[in-house]
């Protein structure tokens, strides 16, 4: 390791060095501690004096013929007293509540991912259809809350389900070690060890290597701006403040947990070296980074100011982590107005690849809220966003924080009867699937679930048995597939020759048109927003031709009323829709 550039914040590769490194003959142990008194290495049942190297600040110990797998934590003393702490860079920890760390050999796994990893892009000018998932809750095997697949196991099940499904990439929700299931893993304390609750170190890069075989994405859930308080984690690590502020005014976050401070640059290092950490060493394809409002103002309140050195942190790990992670994607989750998110850090940006569009999530779905009735009002609550996109590289989220909490389900945030919300969720995912922007969505809502997401249970499959959600599914599978396949619906995403209302203006009627154009491909968008079937619709056709229905959201096929013959007919070189109520439709033109 190169100590310079640790103490400044220009090493990203800090856990090669410090952490626990096993070898068959030799293990060895070191951590960073300046303000510690002494520290004992307490391993299994043993308690092992540790030396201080180079300038006093750090400790190690060596431990000869150490069998893989030993338990161990830093017993680290400030005058009389003492605290338990696993290791900040340790590999593994126990299972909750049990909390040490555990060595591990990092050369079990061999990875045969080379010729996805020569391939894999940012998918800017690509499909990008996510799927938001806890591993923990999507299947279990039994009905404990705390029954889990493995790492591996869950790979087996997930990969056949998002091929049907249509999803490219999956994010997983924080997979670090973190105490509390509830935090879903938001709240973190072992920042290099893969959670227990899944398996092994090894079994996680089985599962990146199976989705990576299977031309499936993977990216993870990371959290840099605030870690969990329990007294064997990061907090007061060496009797003071070594990672958080000193001060409880900036030093504990709206959660309860603590703040990392952002000008240290051992800080700064710890965490650029662990985002670097799940990018090399276990191949994950990008990083979606929480809290990012956090990061730009202090305590994420505008009227605070910005947080500089914060900032100064993210644009030197971005511009690393793009730099020696060819491919990679960086994701912010980020609220504010704050310009530059997804602009090169060269120009003064942060270096993001893509920002989440908030703005556009809460305005659609406090439209399909609405009653029909009100929507004539808020019309344009649905073409605002296009106002500010090409401000940014945004993706459409409709994620986990939008389906619990009481805040229900997307397809009970629909305005209406049973009924009447299936329909328009379909609808609304087409508008979704249509409008500019990569896509993300939370596990659940292609299967229109109408409980709200709960850690401790697994999805409601057994909803599919109703024709009603067994429609609405298989509507996303076939929506899904389109978005994949034509290249209308990608490649032009943060072109301004990719997009283009061709009606924006219908407030009377609730109606919407959109064009989505690539270099070999167009496609027409009708949407009815309103309860009333509108007919004689006429939408022109530039170049003559065939006009191709590929997809029409009330079909009977998909649980809907209407026969997708019926929809629309050509007449003088346009296209004439009859669209019912609470639907849309997709034609190649």
């Amino acid at each position: 390791m190169d100590f310079y550039n640790f103490y400044t914040g220009n090493e990203f590769e800090a856990y090669k060095w410090l952490g626990a490194h096993y070898t068959p003959e030799k293990t060895v142990f070191r951590t960073f501690a300046p303000q510690a008194g002494k520290i004992d290495l307490v391993l299994e049942d043993k308690i092992i004096p540790m030396k201080q190297v180079y300038n006093g600040q750090f400790y190690e110990a060596e431990i000869e013929d150490l069998p893989c797998g030993a338990k161990y934590e830093y017993r680290i003393y400030k005058g009389n007293s003492y605290t338990d702490h696993c290791d900040p860079y340790g590999y593994a920890m126990e299972l909750r509540p049990a909390h040490r760390s555990i060595t591990v050999d990092t050369s079990e796994h061999s990875f045969e991912d080379d010729t996805w990893l020569k391939k894999r892009s940012d998918m800017k000018k690509k499909p990008l259809n996510i799927y938001e998932l806890h591993a923990g809750s999507f299947r279990k095997p039994g009905t404990n809350a705390d029954d889990w697949y493995t790492y591996d196991q869950l790979g087996a099940l997930l990969i056949p389900y998002l091929k049907e499904n249509g999803y490219n990439y999956v994010e997983f929700l924080p997979l670090c070690e973190h105490p509390s299931d509830e935090s879903w893993g938001y709240q973190t304390t072992g920042y290099y060890s893969p959670t227990s609750r899944y398996g092994s170190p090894e079994q996680l890069k089985k599962l990146i290597d199976m989705l990576h075989k299977n031309e499936i994405g993977a990216i993870l859930d990371f959290v840099p701006v605030h870690f969990a308080v329990d007294s064997y984690g990061l907090f007061k690590y060496d009797g003071s403040a070594l990672y958080e502020y000193p001060s409880n005014d900036v030093g504990m976050s709206e959660w309860g947990s603590c703040n990392f401070m952002h000008s240290r640059g051992e800080v700064k290092s710890f965490l650029q070296s662990s985002a670097n950490f799940w990018l090399n060493e276990y191949h994950f394809d990008g990083l979606r980074m929480d809290a990012i409002s956090r990061i730009i103002f202090w305590q994420g309140d505008e009227r605070r100011g910005v947080n500089g050195n914060a900032l100064d942190f993210v644009k030197n790990m971005n511009s690393y982590l793009k730099k020696n992670n060819p491919g990679c994607m960086l994701i912010a989750e980020d609220s504010t107005s704050f310009k530059g998110i997804t602009a090169d850090t060269a120009k003064g940006g942060l270096g993001f690849d893509y920002k989440w569009d908030l703005g556009w999530m809460n305005d659609t779905m406090k439209y399909f809220g609405l009653e029909p009735e009100k929507r004539h009002e808020n019309y344009h609550k649905l073409t605002f966003s296009m106002m500010y996109f090409g401000d940014e590289n945004y993706l459409l989220p409709l994620s986990h924080d939008e389906v619990v909490h009481c805040k229900g389900t997307i397809v009970n945030k629909m305005y209406g009867t049973p009924d009447e919300k299936l329909a328009q969720a379909k609808a609304m995912y087409m508008y979704m699937m249509v409008h500019p922007g990569k896509k993300l969505n939370f596990m659940g809502n292609e299967l229109g679930q109408l409980r709200e997401w709960d850690e401790k249970r697994e999805l409601d499959f057994d909803i599919l048995d109703d024709p009603r959600h067994k429609g609405f599914n298989d509507f996303i599978k076939k929506l899904n597939a389109i978005y994949l396949s034509d290249s209308a619906l990608s490649e032009g995403d943060y072109d301004k020759e990719g997009f283009r209302w061709e009606d924006c203006s219908s407030e009377d009627k609730l109606l919407y048109a959109i064009r989505r154009s690539s270099k070999k491909d167009s496609i027409i968008a009708v949407f009815n927003f309103g309860r009333d079937m509108q007919t004689g619709y006429p939408i022109e056709l530039e170049n003559g031709g065939k006009p191709e229905l590929l997809l029409f959201s009330d079909d009977k096929s998909f649980g809907g009323k209407s026969e997708a013959s019926a929809l629309f007919r050509v007449e003088d070189n346009k296209v004439i829709f009859d669209i019912p109520g609470f639907s849309a439709a997709i034609i190649r033109v």
